[in-house]
């Protein structure tokens, strides 16, 4: 079985987050989605409209998603890669060669963005509104 693992927010939940989820899962057998913490988006100074167990609900609700796990800091990726026995690293292209130190563990991979739709503007054009 060949496991993939992305990581995001995944805050207010849109079609560019469902292409990249199916794009990732396409890459292998099992999707696993590591989600920030409540207390991980603080330490980032995000801040998310949905709690984190409710955006692990609605994670856990999309057909191309088979597990979701916690990120709890920057230093993690490392151990889940190699405790979950992953074989495919996945982010957005907006993180390009960000993560390559993972390549001694796995394949990482940067998927495009969907054009067009992204959180930062959802909530931009919420604020206009």
């Amino acid at each position: 079985m060949k496991k993939v693992i992305t990581y995001g927010t995944f805050d207010l939940l849109h079609w560019g987050h469902i292409n990249l989820l199916k794009r990732a899962k396409d890459l292998g057998d099992y999707l696993i989605v590591a989600i920030s913490s409540d207390d991980f988006n603080k330490l980032k100074n995000k801040k998310s409209y949905h709690s984190f167990e409710n955006r692990k609900m609605i994670l856990e609700a999309i057909r191309y998603v088979d597990e979701v796990i916690s990120e709890e800091n920057w230093e993690q990726k490392v151990s889940d890669v190699i405790d979950r026995n992953v074989d495919v690293f996945v982010m957005g292209d907006d993180w390009e060669g960000e993560f390559d130190f993972l390549k001694d563990y796995c394949e990482v991979v940067y998927l495009p963005r969907t054009a067009g739709i992204s959180t930062s503007k959802i909530k931009e054009e919420l604020q206009i509104g």
